[in-house]
């Protein structure tokens, strides 16, 4: 440690530092084999008497002597220079890392255990604070997630990839979903704490970094210093860290006298070599610091007794093999004995830390239950990697079930919703057995509407109720925002979805059944359900499986990607499970995330799965557009476009004479028309013919019998007849009229 200065110095700030101050300075940075930006370090105590400095841990297996005696003494130095220090015990970042199996309940034992050793070996605890993850997180969810979610909007997948040393991964392994969103919430962790200090190892300095990256991203003024700690490496001869998995790697922080003497007398120590020697780390980051001194003793033929006072004089004698490897190994274990054997006059019963374990009940059962624990960190599911997005399940669990009448009918009826139904049969014994199956549909609102967010939703949410469901409707805001809508701003989202609300009243939906749900006030009032769901589902799912669903946000998976649309495909699978959904009734492009929570239940046992009925997708009004684009008013009819508009707008559409097939007017009149009129009458010189079903135009249309002018003349008299009640609503409703100007207004970005 550099000497204190005698002399108050200054900060480029023009703040005098005085002599306690300095001090205090030193010794903090002491603890860091880096520093980030010492000037704001200094500054922060200049001006904070008790700054927060956060430190965690992944409970997971046993301790070893790193976590341990480090931590301790680093913790102590933080406190006695006036720091109130939050020791983070990350839980869930275990359970998504997959330690220990990712049971829960065996990392909750072993982050007591954690604790249990900490008191019990020497630390300070006057100003430590010992947080739960999970508690603090669900206390305080309504704060934690929109951080963690802008943090993954702001942040390219790349960026994020390169944090995974934190985890012990390389951003070129297999990743799982919950690898990137275990780097988010990392980097939200030291903002939610309001830690001005982080002290971590050297492995979480990227995401440290990251954490700053972000204040200056939001014009923060204030950014946490980073001081990263030495990591020691393993006893082994190329074991650049610890691992919890080879005992033979570290000494663990309850090994008796015979192990610890065992396993140093077997640890790599080169003579004369001290880079890359453990033995050497051991006695620089722990004997020294912990004692101030480290004693040899020989035989006087071997130079007799002698107390270093720095390293470098023990690096002096090393290097030139005046000191043996021999004799720093009895020396190291000696010392390494006495202070897990010590007593510590401020611990707990004043009780050396193994027998402390010996004697201490609660102690002794928790060192039992972690010493039997597999260190595991579980491979991603193969049968996950496996099951095809495209292939349903072969289960019938219909067959040989009687319908009623009844029920055929109500199966018709919900059948009639979708283009493509997943198990018909699983979606006939659901309406066999359940009178009121919940039917999930949801929508991010975004701009203006279109008559396909507008009409067929009215249509087929009237059906649904008519047919016994319960529908709850998603407001996604939340999801909007990851998704960069209206720029990311919920204020402006919220105004949106008012505003799709207010249309589909005025349009002629049936509310009786019908729950409108904010997702944000829904995941907000049920985040300790939602969000280890979300956890869950991110941890069994593989980066490339994830990736495959970027379609439901309109991304291809080739695009350049922020964190966040990782985050969206495994939260909207969680939605589904939050809101006890029997059915899924979202468009085609929803597809992938809907199986995605199909194949959840199958790796988690779950037996009843969410039946998928994906509706049809509109394409644009104009030739080659596949779906609509509210950046594109010519591509759509809007809900509170005026006749003119519409006329306009159909009158210049894609509609080529005798092709049926992809053409733009022919498919409204067959989703839009067709099933709220349950007829199309098209009015030409010969006389007004009504159509019935789509098969007779379709065959009229091919054979030149139905012209393109006529088509067009029936649909915008159908669809402005559809359109009258919402334009009437936003002309004479105030609430109505103000919400669409606002709307207008808005922007349409991502």
């Amino acid at each position: 440690m550099e000497n204190a200065p005698t002399q108050a110095s200054s900060l480029a700030s023009g703040l005098q530092i005085s002599e306690e101050v300095e001090q205090r300075f030193n010794l903090v940075k002491s603890v860091g084999e880096q520093c980030t930006h010492e000037d704001e370090l200094r500054d922060l105590l200049a001006k904070k008497a008790a700054p927060v400095c956060y430190d965690g841990f992944e409970p997971s297996g046993r301790m070893h002597i790193a976590q341990g005696l480090m931590k301790i003494m680093s913790v102590n130095k933080l406190t006695s220079a006036g720091c109130r220090v939050k020791i983070w015990i990350a839980d869930w970042f275990a359970y998504m890392n997959n330690k220990l199996g990712g049971d829960l309940k065996k990392i909750r034992v072993v982050g007591e255990y954690f604790k249990e050793i900490f008191q019990a070996a020497g630390m300070n605890c006057e100003n430590v604070e010992f947080l739960w993850s999970s508690e603090e997180i669900n206390a305080r969810g309504d704060e934690y997630w929109p951080l963690v979610m802008d943090i993954a909007c702001r942040n390219s997948l790349a960026k994020i990839k390169r944090c995974m040393p934190i985890m012990g991964h390389s951003e070129t392994e297999e990743l799982s979903a919950a690898h990137i969103l275990y780097v988010c919430m990392q980097c939200a962790d030291t903002l939610f704490l309001e830690a001005d200090i982080c002290q971590l190892g050297m492995d979480q300095e990227t995401v440290n970094l990251l954490a700053r990256d972000y204040c200056d991203d939001i014009k923060r003024g204030t950014k946490p210093v980073i001081l990263s700690h030495h990591m020691l490496r393993g006893l082994q001869q190329g074991q650049t860290k610890m691992s919890k998995s080879d005992p033979s790697s570290a000494i663990f922080m309850e090994d008796e006298e015979a192990e610890v003497n065992v396993k140093i007398k077997k640890a790599y120590c080169p003579p004369g070599i001290v880079e890359g020697n453990p033995c050497v780390e051991y006695v620089r980051y722990i004997i020294l610091p912990w004692f101030n001194e480290f004693t040899v003793e020989r035989d006087e033929k071997y130079g007799g007794t002698k107390t270093y006072k720095s390293f470098e004089d023990i690096v002096t004698d090393y290097e030139s093999n005046v000191l043996h490897p021999k004799d720093l190994k009895d020396a190291l274990s000696k010392a390494l004995n006495k202070i897990l054997q010590v007593r510590i006059s401020f611990c707990r019963n004043n009780t050396p830390v193994r027998d402390h374990f010996k004697t201490n009940s609660c102690a002794k059962n928790l060192l039992k239950q972690a010493k039997g624990y597999k260190i595991t960190r579980t491979a991603l599911s193969k049968e996950m990697e496996a099951l095809s997005v495209n292939a349903p399940n072969p289960a019938s669990s219909a067959a040989g079930l009687q319908l009623s009448e009844e029920v055929e009918n109500k199966y018709n009826i919900v059948r009639s919703i979708g283009e493509e139904c997943i198990q018909e049969d699983e979606l006939k014994n659901l309406l066999a057995k359940k009178p009121t199956p919940i039917c999930y549909d949801g929508f991010e609102p975004s701009g203006r509407m279109h008559i396909a967010q507008g009409v067929m939703k009215v249509t087929n949410v009237n059906k649904l109720t008519t047919a016994g469901c319960q529908v709850k409707i998603w407001i996604a805001d939340w999801f909007a925002q990851l998704n960069n809508k209206l720029g990311g701003d919920l204020e402006r989202i919220k105004v949106v979805g008012e505003y799709f609300k207010e249309i589909w009243q005025a349009g002629g939906m049936n509310t009786d059944k019908v729950s409108f749900l904010w997702a944000s006030d829904e995941i907000n009032g049920r985040g300790g359900k939602y969000w280890p769901l979300v956890m869950d589902i991110a941890r069994r799912n593989n980066l490339r499986r994830i990736l495959r669903c970027g379609q439901i946000m309109g991304r291809s998976e080739t695009e350049v990607l922020s964190a966040a649309q990782i985050l969206y495909p495994c939260m909207q699978c969680a939605d589904i499970f939050l809101l006890e959904a029997d059915i899924c009734q979202l468009g085609m492009d929803q597809r992938k995330v809907n199986m995605l929570a199909r194949e959840y239940c199958d790796d988690i046992k779950r037996k009843n799965k969410p039946i998928i009925l994906s509706h049809h997708m509109l394409p644009g009004l104009q030739q080659g557009q596949e779906k609509m684009s509210k950046s594109n008013p010519s591509s759509a009819i809007f809900m509170e476009d005026e006749e003119a508009d519409v006329n306009e707008k159909i009158s210049k559409a894609y509609c080529p004479a005798k092709i049926v097939e992809g053409n733009p007017c022919l498919e409204y009149v067959k989703y839009l028309v067709l099933p709220r009129f349950n007829e199309f009458t098209v009015e030409t010189d010969g006389g007004n013919k009504t159509f019935k079903s789509f098969d007779d135009i379709a065959a009229e249309y091919e054979s030149g019998a139905l012209a393109p002018e006529d088509l067009k003349k029936a649909l915008v008299k159908a669809l402005n007849i559809m359109l009258q009640p919402v334009r009437d609503h936003f002309k004479t409703n105030e609430r109505a009229k103000n919400l669409l100007e606002q709307v207008k207004a808005f922007r349409v970005t991502r």
